[in-house]
């Protein structure tokens, strides 16, 4: 891919935060859990949680290997805007503990903010080059988080650069493991060789 391709991938992300952010609410309608899929999570493990990137869905790359790996795991479809992701996200966790979130770009930052704000209920914390670098998680800085975090971010980041989050990581995060990868964004070359069974056990 051309550097004048990449910058436009870039660009086009940029420009789609700042389209979430000014997109208006829609009419909310209040998010039931479906009881048998809760009862086969409490059957058979730890409630784990997969949450896409920002032009993503639940259908993505991503998705369809969590699904595939992990039967039982949630996996929803987020749209709108953050507030309006968060609050489908608060839904969906309601009442549950013991938590293991994985998080993808805009929803590394998602998952960062929920275990911010609720971190007796987070088990674990996996980000994948999490946009920790937007105004949105600011007022988290000065947070001190201790839920283990393992996080994975590529050199080659055009979107969301290195260098811009690990020092804020580094600095929220107490249990932080970080891992550099040679890779991309999207973590095409690494995102299948993580040991995401040892990981989400």
């Amino acid at each position: 891919m051309s550097e004048r391709q990449e910058g436009f991938k870039s660009l086009r992300f940029w420009k789609s935060i700042e389209a979430v952010g000014k997109r208006p609410s829609a009419v909310r309608q209040a998010h039931r859990p479906e009881r048998s899929r809760r009862a086969i999570r409490q059957a058979h493990g730890p409630v784990r949680i997969f949450i896409h990137g920002l032009e993503s869905s639940n259908q993505g790359t991503k998705g369809v290997f969590f699904k595939e790996t992990f039967p039982d795991m949630i996996i929803p479809n987020f749209p709108g805007s953050l507030q309006e992701r968060m609050e489908k996200l608060q839904g969906i966790l309601a009442g549950e503990s013991g938590i293991r979130m994985v998080g993808s770009s805009f929803g590394g930052l998602m998952a960062a903010i929920f275990a911010a704000e609720h971190e007796n209920r987070v088990e674990k914390l996996i980000l994948l080059a999490p946009a920790l670098n937007l105004m949105e998680f600011s007022d988290y800085h000065e947070k001190k988080i201790a839920v283990p975090v393992w996080m994975y971010h590529g050199r080659d980041d055009e979107v969301i650069p290195l260098e811009a989050v690990e020092g804020i990581a580094k600095k929220i995060f107490q249990n932080l493991t970080f891992r550099a990868m040679d890779d991309d964004h999207y973590l095409h070359k690494s995102f299948k060789a993580i040991d995401w069974k040892t990981l989400l056990a």
